[in-house]
């Protein structure tokens, strides 16, 4: 059988239980498995005989275990295992003399003792490794490590002359011996019985054998409740030695012939198929030629070369069986390279698809320049300009050349530098024949909705459909409602023109080739604007989509709807994306194949999660990108306040404080991140765990598909469940996640503020993801129109909505969040003018990781700051940087902040293979992994 990187390990596993376990981690393939990286690797653990030891230091040595017992532990419920070894034979050998010492093991469970007591028969030979302690005063080792040897190995001190000569380095597996290895085991061990006739399976062949594997630095894996990281270690050994892989890579960069360390054949009780034909017990080939026949190269044999990295297939071979720590880092600098090249190549191969494109060119009037100037002097008066509710009146504004520049002389307010700035840039990207591709970064409430629409109606003006897309119904009624007053009173036709055909004039900007639909008319047409939302009404569904088939020139704000086949703007120039990360690549792309004409629609994606420019220039370098940095007159700081949940007085305060502001005329935001507290198979202890399989990100916000902790794609209920984002999953030393306070939840929560004395008389209403959208509607309606005074909601509200009398916000979990995301949601209150406070509710530990993260954004209010603190958090004292999300990108080893140079290499170096190659015939597995790699990277911004 022809095992692939894509093999599915359902084929090869035999044990059920463990393919299960494997894939609530994300595990489904070859692939998956040997990419799931280990998080540690532990230091080489030094080989000395008993009378050597010293208690509280990690040791291993070969031991004949003498005599075993099992005693009840009658005053506590279990048994005590204890078993007496001598290590004659391997003393002798470090020439040092024999001692003995006590091997203890308690268990409540019989059938584990049973076990125990099986293996650890008088007379077997074991190599133990632990950390030694003194108890009653005789060496004791609680719970060792212990691998059995196979009977007929000549003895625990078989083979250890080459050990004996290291003796004086404290570590003879390593340094007595040229080739310390020498003995190899055959690949099927030798089965034996015990007295009930029960096969005994054995840890190694011979003793030297199993002190090679106990002392050889061992991959630690982010394990859960149902697997640990050692049967994840032996599952992907497997796979290696299934694949061709015969023994481990060494140091000098070659895979190893068949002196050397060798990867244990798999039984057959755990895999299911093997690729091993050496059923006589000859020792195998090494399998080099194989195993990268099996894992072929991914980077360019030139950039492999230059940069001294490693092949691929010996890479994984070092991370997951390393020959030392400085092979595994070596290994992890190679496939991080390469991930690099690959990120770089395919956003380098995207720019360059976008400049071969075509697109809609959207001028503006030659007389341009002068006209801004007029409309700048105009703005300059604030009492001279129309309120919101004012601004039909368009026919009272200078009469200028173009439709943007009469928008954004009807704006009550005077645009920032920084907004001038940006519209200029598009309105120069917009003119071309090729289709803009731009990135809008900016702070919540830094004025981008306003630049976007100055983008749209630039071609509008032009004549043609502009997209909005927004990732939920309660966004896309916002931008509906705010853009419909903006461009109120807006014609078609120039104000103050002679009155003609407006149906000629469109025809004429659109070009002989674009035959417009628009009714001929004698009256300048205002700007339509449509909304299209999947909660719709089937007949209000029905004139939407008739309104964006007609092709005729406007504005289209839609939700996940714009990439349905239903959907269809024959005349589209320009697709607006609000908070990119909600959506995928493929889909962005989708909105590509609704042009007639074959052209591609310019794009604009927008996002104020924030970024820092080295982030964006790594996962947007396909994109021109843009900063608006200032923020609109009139805002006030937002306080934020971090609160201990157990301090019963400062939470009484908080409350009364909210309670003060209602009265005022205020309304309050009360964030939870699970909706009701009878989603326990979601919640998984920290609230993204992999064990539990519950959901990751912010869908339960949005309603949109959730990537569980494992990558994969989540059930809708657990979308609906959890819309926390929590990147800082806490792990002990075996990679197992540590159990954590249940979440809160948004009816618990309500239940709980409605009964205190502080909210007596007070209205509540709750949000979720569950909620159908004609109840979000409403709810978000009676809490902006005051009927409802506080929310309580999940992550729903985190993007876009616009309560002006909101004041205050309280986050429930807060130290269970991404900085960028509480950054986020505290920008939800403060939109008004008024004085506003975030309080942030924490069950941290003092001292620990997640309060120092919440005094991060206690102490800043800059978004770009408070980014990188969140990059730099989620990579803190984790060996591979980042610690490993388990989602489904294709990026777990590559960091933002601290690869940036790798980064500039890497780019620098795709540029020079694009310019030889720019469709990269020549590199095969290069071009599917970029292939790859922009089908998986759709979600990494919010999943790493």
């Amino acid at each position: 059988m022809s095992i692939t990187m894509g093999t599915t390990l359902a084929s090869l596993v035999t044990n059920k239980r463990r393919v299960s376990a494997l894939k609530s981690l994300g595990i489904v393939t070859v692939g998956d498995a040997l990419t799931y990286y280990p998080f540690r690797v532990t230091e080489p653990v030094p080989l000395r005989a008993i009378r050597e030891a010293a208690p509280g230091q990690q040791m291993a040595f070969a031991a004949v275990i003498r005599d075993m017992r099992v005693v009840p532990m009658n005053a506590r419920r279990g048994y005590r295992l204890e078993a007496t070894v001598d290590d004659a034979d391997f003393a002798r050998s470090r020439r040092v003399p024999g001692s003995t010492a006590r091997l203890t093991f308690f268990s409540y469970r019989k059938s584990y003792v049973d076990w125990v007591s099986m293996r650890l028969r008088a007379g077997t030979s074991v190599v133990v490794s632990g950390m030694p302690s003194e108890y009653m005063g005789q060496l004791q080792f609680t719970h060792p490590g212990i691998l059995t040897v196979a009977p007929g190995s000549a003895g625990a001190g078989a083979g250890l002359e080459g050990y004996a000569r290291g003796a004086a380095s404290g570590n003879g597996a390593f340094a007595g011996s040229a080739d310390p290895y020498a003995s190899a085991q055959s690949a099927y061990p030798p089965a034996a019985t015990d007295p009930s006739g029960a096969a005994l399976k054995y840890g190694a062949d011979t003793v030297q054998e199993a002190l090679t594997r106990v002392c050889r630095p061992r991959p630690v894996y982010h394990a859960s409740s149902r697997i640990s990281s050692e049967h994840i270690h032996e599952t992907i050994l497997g796979l290696l030695w299934m694949m061709g892989a015969r023994t481990s890579s060494t140091p000098d960069g070659q895979l190893a012939g068949a002196g050397s360390a060798g990867i244990v054949a798999p039984t057959t009780d755990t895999i299911a198929v093997q690729n091993g034909e050496e059923k006589s017990g000859t020792i195998a080939e090494s399998g080099a030629e194989a195993l990268s026949q099996s894992i072929p190269d991914v980077l360019p044999e030139s950039v492999r070369k230059a940069k001294n990295l490693m092949h691929r297939a010996e890479a994984f071979l070092a991370i997951h069986d390393p020959a030392s720590t400085a092979r595994f880092k070596e290994a992890i600098e190679t496939l991080r390279y390469e991930e690099a090249f690959v990120s770089q190549t395919s956003l380098l191969k995207a720019r360059q698809h976008a400049h071969k494109s075509s697109a809609h060119p959207c001028p503006l009037n030659e007389v341009l320049e002068t006209a801004r100037a007029s409309v700048g002097e105009a703005a300059a008066e604030p009492s001279t300009q129309p309120e919101a509710s004012e601004r039909g009146a368009a026919t009272d504004l200078p009469d200028l050349p173009n439709l943007r520049d009469r928008f954004i002389a009807s704006l009550p307010f005077t645009l920032t530098a920084g907004q001038s700035q940006v519209v200029d840039d598009i309105a120069a990207d917009l003119e071309r024949d090729w289709p803009m591709q731009r990135l809008l970064q900016g702070e919540v409430g830094s004025g981008k909705t306003v630049v976007a629409l100055a983008a749209m109606l630039q071609a509008v003006g032009a004549g043609y459909q502009a997209v909005l897309v927004a990732p939920t119904q309660v966004l896309a009624e916002q931008h509906y409602e705010t853009i419909s007053k903006m461009v109120s009173g807006l014609t078609l036709a120039q104000p103050g023109a002679k009155e003609t055909d407006a149906a000629a004039d469109v025809e004429g900007a659109m070009g002989a080739s674009g035959a417009s639909t628009v009714s001929s008319s004698k009256v300048p047409a205002e700007i339509p604007v449509t909304l299209l939302t999947g909660g719709m009404k089937l007949a209000a569904r029905r004139k939407a989509l008739a309104a964006a088939a007609s092709g005729e020139p406007g504005i289209i704000v839609a939700t996940h709807a714009a990439f349905s086949k239903t959907f269809q703007a024959p005349h589209l120039a320009l697709v607006v994306i609000d908070e990119q990360h909600r959506f995928g690549v493929e889909q962005r792309e989708s909105l590509n194949a609704k042009t007639d004409d074959g052209t591609t629609p310019h794009l604009l994606v927008m996002t104020a999660t924030p970024i820092p420019r080295t982030a964006a220039m790594t996962w947007f370098g396909d994109l021109d990108i843009s900063w608006l940095t200032e923020l609109p007159g009139g805002r006030k700081p937002i306080r934020t306040v971090v609160v201990n949940e157990a301090d019963a007085a400062t939470m009484g305060r908080m409350f009364a404080h909210i309670r003060a502001r209602v009265d005022a005329g205020e309304r309050a935001y009360i964030v939870c991140p699970r909706i009701d507290a009878d989603d326990e198979e979601n919640e998984g202890g920290s609230g993204v765990s992999a064990a539990a399989g519950s959901a990751r990100g912010r869908a339960a916000a949005s309603g949109s598909s959730a990537r569980t902790a494992a990558g994969g794609r989540a059930t809708r209920a657990a979308a609906d469940a959890i819309g926390i984002d929590d990147p800082y999953e806490t792990f002990d030393e075996n990679g197992e996640t540590v159990a954590r306070p249940p979440l809160h939840a948004v009816a618990e929560i309500a239940d709980r503020l409605q009964k205190l004395p502080q909210f007596q008389g007070i209205r509540f209403a709750t949000l979720t993801g569950r909620d159908k959208d004609d109840v979000k509607t409403q709810v978000m309606a009676d809490f902006a129109g005051g009927e409802t005074l506080i929310l309580v909601s999940t992550t729903v509200i985190e993007v876009g909505v616009d309560v002006k009398q909101a004041s205050c916000i309280v986050i429930f979990d807060a130290d269970r969040y991404g900085l960028s995301q509480l950054h986020q949601l505290r920008g939800r209150v403060g939109r008004g003018g008024t004085n506003s406070w975030a309080f942030l509710i924490s069950r941290a530990e003092p001292g620990s990781p997640a309060e120092q993260r919440l005094e991060v954004i206690h102490h800043s209010l800059d978004g770009a700051e408070i980014a990188q603190a969140d990059l730099e958090f989620r990579g803190a004292g984790d060996v591979l940087g980042d610690a490993q999300s388990g989602g489904k990108s294709s990026l777990k080893l590559l960091r933002v902040v601290k690869d940036a140079d790798m980064i500039a290499d890497a780019r620098t170096r795709a540029e020079q293979l694009l310019a030889a190659d720019p469709e990269l015939a020549g590199e095969v597995q290069l071009a599917g992994a970029v292939l790859d790699f922009t089908r998986g990277n759709e979600t990494f911004l919010t999943s790493n």
